[in-house]
């Protein structure tokens, strides 16, 4: 008897050609290049901050004064750190329902063209990114001239009726420059971010699927609560941690509206406040060499804090994707 041979896998050569590998080179050289670059700065603002880490050692982190110069300076970023927070949770809180909601009209309810002949949807999408492009100086002014005094009234009676929780207090009896007021301006430049992402994630949700649910009778909010919204989770929450970094990061419309204190303060309608951006706006080329020194060890502050919020997202959004599988 003649054994027969077991069939053996047919091996595939993969050769790349000389296109292939040039852009898997530049595409990798341009990812290591960002990781490089970032290494770069952490390490740059950690240098310049060693002065301030060494004139206050861990009470940077508590201290919530401001004098950089004299014989004893005392200096801390708290204050500036929990204003920078605040301001990015009112922001987030004005800009999620409505980014969602207005990433939603476009994608699902706004027809295509309005009176035959206007491209209604592409407009909505277009104007939407012009805000995006809008410069922070503009949203600033804005703000200061035109929204601030339409705010007062809304404040005063929130610290009316709602004083009693705390937050909404106000003890000075001066209402402008507030938290409230900046983390409003501040939502209103994170809305065309989370919108253009979050209509972009949705618009890739699969159309079998949704048309699935509608043969079955489903509603249109209900496919979206059901189809739409599941699918897109994960876009969704990279968009609003996209959405948090400019909050946080926003110097220009803040040192605008803010009226800079550094006592600490968690009446968000109460006048005078801190973040760390606005901060080093506002005081960069003060306080001499230990002054420059400080305002880059804040900025090492923020930028820690922002990596370690991008970190969590980015679990976030894998544990999103792996339960969505």
């Amino acid at each position: 008897m003649t054994s027969e041979l077991a069939p053996s896998p047919l091996k595939l050569a993969n050769k790349r050609s000389n296109e292939d590998r040039l852009f898997r080179g530049v595409t990798r050289g341009a990812g290591l290049a960002t990781f490089v670059i970032l290494a770069l700065i952490g390490v740059f603002l950690f240098i310049e901050a060693l002065p301030a880490f060494r004139s206050q050692g861990w009470r940077f982190l508590t201290n919530t004064g401001w004098q950089t110069t004299g014989a004893h300076p005392q200096f801390g970023v708290l204050s500036a750190l929990s204003g920078s927070i605040i301001i990015a949770v009112i922001g987030l809180i004005i800009a999620i329902p409505v980014s969602i909601s207005c990433a939603l009209f476009i994608n699902e309810y706004a027809p295509d063209t309005l009176l035959r002949f206007i491209p209604f949807k592409n407009f909505l999408t277009a104007a939407v990114d012009l805000m995006a492009a809008v410069p922070s100086i503009i949203y600033g002014m804005w703000g200061f001239f035109i929204l601030q005094p339409h705010m007062v009234g809304l404040e005063k009676w929130l610290s009316t009726f709602f004083g009693s929780l705390g937050i909404f207090q106000n003890t000075s009896g001066a209402y402008t420059s507030s938290f409230f007021i900046a983390g409003t301006i501040v939502g209103i430049m994170c809305m065309p971010i989370i919108t253009s992402l979050c209509r972009e994630v949705f618009s890739l949700t699969p159309s079998g699927e949704r048309e699935g649910a509608m043969s079955l009778g489903a509603s249109r909010a209900r496919v979206i609560r059901d189809v739409v919204f599941p699918f897109s989770k994960g876009g969704m929450i990279g968009s609003i941690m996209l959405g948090l970094g400019r909050a946080l990061g926003e110097a220009i419309a803040v040192a605008i509206i803010i009226a800079l204190a550094f006592p600490l303060n968690f009446h968000v309608v109460q006048a005078g406040g801190n973040s760390i951006a606005a901060l080093i706006a506002l005081q960069w080329g003060a306080g001499g060499n230990l002054g420059t020194s400080a305002l880059l060890a804040a900025g090492l502050v923020l930028f820690i804090l922002t990596l370690i919020i991008n970190m969590i997202a980015s679990r976030i959004v894998n544990a999103s994707k792996m339960a969505g599988r």
